[in-house]
């Protein structure tokens, strides 16, 4: 059912996010996550983050400008002097290399935050559109409540004119069949709610799909917890926390090179109007280390070193704890849904099936129908949350691996 989900750098990216509209269609997954992909105003924020990186390491590469300089000596045209000069920094000690590897690593960075900004989206999306699933079954279940409790309720009627029970029978009856409608508001509110967040992550206010097309009670197949833990070293949010140490590291090497001053050359040419003639000038400047050597820098950069390296082995901790929840609660889930299926499901509805039946033939009474009835509704109710939570701790998994699960 995952193997939709479009990876990221099989993309054609926009130029920034805009809000998409859906046609008035039933919507797939696969059509739910193109949408999100094109149009989600976070990755398009990433994406740009990105781009910004690789004006960086443009700049990074690029050399000192050269300066110019022009000083007259003496206002009097007979006797002035005219020094025109050209002044070009040379960098020593390896700066620009320094800073062009600390510009990649920070575009490496920017390219992790965005894998892991769409792993985190595409999650966020597979999740909200298997709330609108949820969300339509049980509208369709509070609808089918209605019908039973309306059949229920007509049953009851005809045998208070027959004379076979109570008229307050009738009345519960009635009672039951409005509950059932307060519970089909709810019901279609929680769905109205599901829709527009499922449609905002791609920018529209105003959904305008007819409804999620899918099946909800088909759940995908997870590996072992070893193998998982295996796949969490290539996940885009390890890749983050390791890309943010070698960045920090190439700018702890920027401020180390720094320490070595750079030469100035000077050239260029002195004209004096009172001997008649014009000299070269040749000249080196170098500043004297004495007090700045750019220790305090050097300093805050080791330390910053040491703190995403322990930020690092923090996100592998978390990381891992995350999971193994996840996965928890995926399988606690899968199988509470496959109990309810397999067992309570079966059973509620034979209970709810022999009571009606004996209820039309007079050997039980309303209470019994009802109480039948609540207990079927309530077993599919939490089938459908059981398969409800299923798959959103399989989106977690997906959010936290960043890969696409069958």
């Amino acid at each position: 059912m995952y193997k939709y989900l479009l990876p990221l750098w099989l993309a054609a990216w926009p130029a920034c996010a805009r809000a998409e509209v859906e046609p008035s269609a039933p919507l797939t997954l696969r059509a739910a996550l193109a949408l999100v992909v094109g149009a989600n105003a976070e990755l398009s924020a990433a994406r740009h983050e990105l781009q910004a990186a690789d004006g960086t390491v443009r700049q990074a590469g690029l050399p000192p400008n050269p300066t110019l300089s022009l000083e007259r000596t003496d206002t009097r045209r007979d006797t002035r002097e005219t020094t025109l000069q050209l002044s070009q920094p040379l960098e020593l000690g390896g700066k620009r290399a320094a800073r062009v590897t600390a510009a990649q690593r920070g575009r490496d960075s920017a390219s992790a935050e965005l894998a892991l900004r769409h792993a985190a989206v595409r999650a966020d999306a597979i999740d909200a559109y298997f709330s609108v699933m949820a969300a339509q079954e049980h509208v369709r279940l509070a609808q089918e409540a209605g019908d039973l409790a309306q059949r229920a309720a007509a049953a009851t009627g005809r045998r208070v004119v027959a004379g076979k029970v109570s008229p307050v029978e009738e009345t519960r009856a009635r009672v039951a069949a409005s509950s059932v409608q307060l519970e089909l508001m709810r019901a279609r509110g929680t769905l109205a709610g599901a829709r527009k967040r499922l449609a905002a992550m791609w920018g529209n206010p105003a959904p305008r799909f007819e409804r999620a097309d899918g099946v909800i009670d088909v759940l995908p197949s997870l590996p072992d917890q070893a193998t998982l833990r295996q796949r969490l070293e290539r996940s885009p949010a390890m890749a983050l926390a390791r890309s943010e140490l070698a960045r920090r590291q190439a700018l702890a090497q920027v401020e180390v090179t720094r320490r070595t001053p750079d030469l100035t050359f000077n050239v260029g040419s002195k004209r004096s109007e009172e001997l008649g003639r014009t000299q070269a000038v040749f000249g080196l400047s170098v500043p004297l280390p004495f007090f700045d050597r750019n220790q305090g820098n050097v300093l805050e950069s080791a330390r910053r070193v040491d703190k995403a390296r322990d930020e690092l082995e923090a996100a592998t901790l978390r990381l891992d704890t995350e999971l193994s929840q996840a996965y928890e609660d995926f399988d606690v889930a899968r199988q509470q849904a496959l109990a309810l299926r397999g067992d309570i499901l079966p059973g509620a509805q034979s209970a709810y099936d022999a009571a009606s039946t004996g209820f039309e033939y007079g050997k039980f009474g309303f209470l019994d129908v009802l109480d039948a009835q609540r207990t079927l509704l309530q077993a599919k109710s939490q089938y459908l949350n059981a398969l409800a939570d299923a798959h959103r701790a399989m989106a977690a998994i997906s959010r936290i691996l960043g890969e696409e699960h069958e």
